[in-house]
């Protein structure tokens, strides 16, 4: 499976960044994170309990950040075990690209997913992994950017 979108952040791109790199911001920003633990800035562990279809899982899993091309780009690959309903793994390359102090953030996510999950059929899968990322990107959004009133 495979998504790419981009959003648009008002704000610098060394605050998007270093929001990427907030284990606190992320949590708050991962749909159904219960736990994100960094271990150190390139490894992190996390739990999530998701609900897609009728599998009902909590996840628990690591991430591991290349940082290399900071803060213009990064990459992050991932597994996660949700027990019986199944496991997970991919990765995502993100861009980062500021113009007067408006951030706007690309990626390209891939993920292969197997156990139960897999057997949830794959336009589940999609769409589900859709709406997840578009509440991660709100949710970040309202933390790193938050609407002037």
């Amino acid at each position: 499976m495979d998504l790419a979108d981009e959003i648009t952040l008002n704000a610098p791109k060394s605050r998007v960044y270093a929001a990427l790199n907030d284990p606190e911001i992320l949590r708050q920003s991962i749909p159904g994170c219960e736990e994100l633990i960094k271990h150190s800035d390139t490894e992190l562990e996390a739990r999530v309990v998701l609900k897609i279809g009728p599998v009902k899982a909590r996840f628990t899993g690591t991430v591991t950040l290349d940082t290399s091309g900071a803060p213009d780009a990064f990459s992050l690959t991932g597994q996660g075990n949700g027990g019986a309903a199944g496991h997970a793994k991919g990765g995502a390359d993100v861009t980062l690209t500021e113009e007067n102090g408006v951030t706007t953030l690309r990626y390209n996510a891939r993920a292969d997913i197997g156990g139960k999950l897999a057997q949830l059929g794959s336009r589940l899968i999609q769409s589900t992994a859709k709406k997840l990322a578009a509440q991660f990107f709100t949710n970040f959004q309202e933390v790193v950017a938050p609407a002037e009133v």
